[in-house]
Formats: C-alpha cells, structure tokens, sequence
C-alpha cells in the first residue's frame, strides 16, 4: 500500500515532524543536553518509521516536496537582509581564518575520499565522491558532480554521493550540539553578548511585529527572491556554471538590506525576518530529512560508509583541536564549531540549525551567524569548485 501526499499534506506533515521534534527537545533530557535539532529529530524519526514500514511490506510513502526550495530559498534571504555591512565589518581576520580553514577541509576531503578508495580497490573518484564533492557540497554538489562522472564513465557515482551526501547531513546534525557542549564546559565558555549590546541599538528598539512591518519583510524577502533567481538564471546561461538560487537570493538581499539602510534605517525589521526565518529554516530541514530513503542507503557497500564516518571523526577533531584555537578559543568561536560541523558534512542549513539549538540555551553570538552562512553559502564554493575540478582532471 502506498500513501501519496500532495503539496498541502507534505507542508502539513513537515510542519507536524518539526512540532514533534520541538516537543521531543525540550522533554527528552538527552536531546536537550547535546542540543540535536528539532527538525533533524522530528525529521529522522519519520525517515526510521517508513523505512520500516517499507521492510516489512506494509506501508510507502510518496511525498511531495516541491515546496522544499521555496523554504530554503526564504531562509538564505533572512540571512543576507541581517547582512548590514556595518556587521560584516566584525567578520574581519576571524572571516578570513574560517574561509581558509574551509578551503583547507575540502581539500583534505578529497584526500581522505580518494586515498580510502585505493585501500577499498575502488576508483579514486568513486572516494572523491565522498569527500568534498558530498560532504561540504551537499546533495547538490553530490548531484552535479555525480552526473559529470557519470558522463566520463564512472558507473553509480550520482548514487553514492547522494548516499554519501545523506549521511553527512545526519551527522552533521548530529555531532554538532555535543562537540560544542565539550567545548563549553571544558573553558567555560559563556556568551559576550550583553558588552555589544549598544552596538545593536537599532534592532534592539525595534517595534513589535505588526501586520504593516510583517507584510513589509514579507515584500522585501519575495523581491530579493525573484531577483536573485533572476540573477542566478541569467549567470547560469552566460556562463555555463550552475548558480545555486539560495546564493543569488542571498546575494541580492544583502546589497537590498544595505541600500534600504541609506534610505531608511529603521525599514528592516529584523524581529520578523528572523521569525519568518526560523520558521522557514525549521520547515526546509523537516522535508529534506523527512524524506531520506533510509532503504536506497543501507543497500550501499561497506567501504562507503567507512569513508564517511572517517570523513566525521576527522571534522570532528580539526573542529576542536586545531579551528577553535585559530578563532580564539571563545564562546564565540565554540558557535562557529557548530556551524562547521553543520556545513562541512552537508549543508548551510544543518550550520544553522546546529548554531540556532547551541545559542537558544548558552546565548547569542551575532559573530557566528555573520561568518558561518557568508562562508558557507558563498566564500567556500570559490576554494572547493577548483579543488574538485582538480581532482577529477587528475584521476580522469
């Protein structure tokens, strides 16, 4: 039997997954102390229950997530419209220091994913395949670079990089919250925020949400969406190179934010972008979760999930022995542990989502989610895309 859901009842049931998960979080102790996401929770829950169903003959689903991107595209605009370059002008040295240190991981990636491979008998860009390409690419890296390889050849390479893919974006979920709480209590660490508290003056006398300045964002985010899918589209064709649409409408909310700023200070309303970006970050990470095919995984061989979880043990301890060093050993740096974790498994997303659980109980770091997404979902493409273009010309 198979139970197909349309647009409506997908939003309903991701939005039904993120409320479960919120409500697992603040019940379950163990949740709540190693700060797992509620989307990732109420996500995997239901990814683990239609893969059993499915097992066992009993029950399938088909979803409709048409609606995924939207969400997704709505979060990254939040981002770039809190883009003031008055904020950037804080990302300063430690900007700098976590794009290398980004730059640096993607190539190690690819070390790890292509040296495995000779120990597993595979071909080295079946290894790279789970190295940059899906860990600090993502599922669109795994899938733009899976179609290339298998255009030269290599057999399966778009399914073990969506499959390498799918177990970075879990873990990444996952390892983020804990390697952050060991950071924590081992120095101590506590959030800064109230001494900077006079330098957001201007979102902190902010008026409450009303329909007029809601509707307001509202026309702002829609804008910086169709103008930066605009963008994105006309790259794409006179370049040849595919452009994310989250990075266009990034890109154009950012400069939108700050020519608003010179007009009218006040116009953006940073108390409802944030709730609209929440809620959208909350619904994006639900679906894409959500409908992880547990079952196409499992049937995967062993060497891939080896290379992977090296691939984790090694973010993991880069994150905390060497990159929260380089960016100061503060609680500041410790966020921006979790937002790597986040991103260099998988997506910018799962980079916020683990900073949002980490900052929703120890306290804000404006720092962190300044750096994280601009790095993440800008700076790190200009290092990787040739450190991978590399490695495929190399091994070809």
């Amino acid at each position: 039997m198979t139970i197909e859901l349309n647009q409506i009842s997908t939003l309903f049931l991701a939005l039904a997954l993120l409320t479960l998960g919120t409500m697992l979080v603040r019940k379950v102790g163990f949740l709540q102390k190693f700060c797992i996401p509620a989307p990732v929770v109420g996500g995997l829950l239901f990814a683990f229950l239609a893969t059993i169903l499915k097992y066992f003959d009993l029950l399938s689903f088909t979803l409709d997530t048409s609606l995924q991107n939207l969400f997704m595209l709505t979060f990254f605009t939040t981002v770039g419209l809190g883009a003031s370059f008055r904020l950037i002008r804080l990302g300063g040295k430690l900007l700098m220091i976590y794009w290398a240190a980004c730059g640096f991981l993607a190539l190690a990636q690819n070390a790890i994913g292509v040296s495995m491979s000779y120990i597993f008998g595979l071909h080295p860009l079946i290894g790279m395949m789970a190295g940059a390409v899906s860990m600090e690419g993502g599922h669109g890296g795994a899938t733009a670079y899976g179609e290339t390889l298998e255009s030269l050849g290599i057999d399966s390479a778009l399914s073990i990089g969506i499959a390498a893919a799918t177990f970075g974006l879990v873990a990444g979920g996952l390892i983020g919250g804990p390697i952050v709480k060991y950071l924590i209590n081992k120095y101590d660490l506590k959030s800064t925020e109230v001494e900077h508290e006079e330098a957001y003056s201007v979102e902190s006398l902010e008026k409450p949400i009303n329909t007029d300045n809601f509707l307001t964002q509202t026309l702002l985010i829609t804008l910086c969406i169709a103008g930066g899918t605009f963008i994105g589209d006309l790259f794409s064709s006179a370049t040849g190179f595919v452009m994310p649409g989250y990075v266009g409408a990034m890109f154009v909310a950012v400069i939108v934010r700050n020519i608003v700023d010179r007009v009218k200070e006040d116009a953006v309303h940073m108390t409802s972008i944030n709730l609209i970006g929440d809620v959208s970050l909350g619904i994006f990470l639900s679906m894409a979760l959500m409908s992880i095919k547990l079952w196409e995984v499992a049937d995967l061989a062993l060497p891939l999930l080896l290379i992977v979880f090296v691939q984790v043990i090694f973010v993991a301890l880069f994150a905390i022995f060497i990159l929260f060093r380089l960016l100061g050993k503060d609680y500041d740096a410790a966020v921006m542990i979790a937002g790597f974790a986040g991103h260099s498994l998988g997506a910018t997303p799962n980079a916020m989502a683990n900073m949002a659980a980490v900052t929703g109980r120890y306290g804000p770091s404006r720092k962190a989610f300044l750096i994280v997404p601009i790095v993440g979902a800008f700076l790190i493409d200009v290092v990787s895309m040739p450190i991978i273009i590399t490695t495929i010309n190399i091994f070809n």
